[in-house]
């Protein structure tokens, strides 16, 4: 990589609690030369909080594909950029990817500065299993394609979570309701990081319920995670040649030298 060019950070934002913010971040965002936001308005809040005033550009998915290649001709000429999002890491359901994408083609150092994200943040709180876990953004807005989605994910041997809005949130567990077992394990994540910050796990018949008669659960963003399916183990019986088998040996030997055998 030339050493005149510059570098591409993408800057994970807080989610809720402008507290969340690393040191390493702000730090960021004030030496660079230019902000790429997702809504600078939105962005100016964080930025102000924070006595960050670096000069700041819109950079969201109406005009990140038309911009990109200009912004990528700035960096080479040495210039250093950042890119933002409303909240969380840019590019996890967030703008970014063009920008990113011709950045690594182009032989330009790309640079993550971790930080919050509703999707991990959700996820370490639920209580489901969370060593395999497959992520699907947010659904289509019709029923009929989010149940075919979750037909698709019926098999997966990990939890899977996806994103969803407050004007779709009942509708989206009722068609998981129509698709999984009424005692089929979710856990639902709203607000996370913010005032009203809920977490409940339950089964979907349960959390199904309590959306419906609180209309607290229907307000907010919401990250769901469905536990993955518990396979019944086939427990195969004995024939009686081998239980007699067994029983001879139990009287010249221990349980377990016994059921070696």
């Amino acid at each position: 990589m030339p050493t005149e060019y510059g570098t591409l950070y993408v800057v994970a934002t807080p989610i809720g609690n402008l507290a969340d913010f690393s040191l390493r971040a702000i730090e960021t965002l004030k030496q660079v030369d230019i902000i790429g936001a997702e809504d600078t308005r939105h962005a100016r809040t964080l930025l102000q909080h924070h006595g960050i005033t670096t000069h700041c550009i819109a950079l969201h998915q109406h005009n990140e594909s038309h911009a990109a290649e200009g912004l990528i001709k700035q960096i080479k000429a040495g210039i250093s950029l950042a890119i933002i999002s409303d909240a969380g890491t840019p590019l996890i359901s967030d703008p970014g990817m063009p920008l990113v994408a011709l950045a690594q083609q182009e032989g330009i150092k790309v640079s993550p500065i971790p930080g919050a994200c509703a999707l991990i943040a959700a996820l370490s709180a639920s209580g489901l299993p969370v060593t395999q876990f497959s992520f699907l953004g947010f659904l289509p807005r019709t029923s009929s394609a989010r149940q075919k989605i979750f037909q698709e994910q019926l098999n997966y041997a990990g939890t899977w979570v996806f994103y969803e809005s407050c004007h779709r949130i009942e509708a989206c567990i009722n068609d998981l309701a129509n698709v999984l077992e009424p005692e089929h394990g979710i856990a639902i994540a709203r607000e996370i990081t913010k005032l009203h910050e809920t977490i409940i796990k339950g089964s979907i018949q349960s959390l199904q319920e309590k959306i419906q008669n609180d209309s607290n659960m229907r307000r907010g963003e919401f990250v769901v995670m469905v536990a993955p399916k518990i396979e019944e183990k086939k427990v195969q019986a004995l024939s009686e040649q081998q239980l007699h088998i067994l029983t001879t040996l139990l009287t010249e030997c221990s349980i377990k030298t016994a059921v070696n055998l």
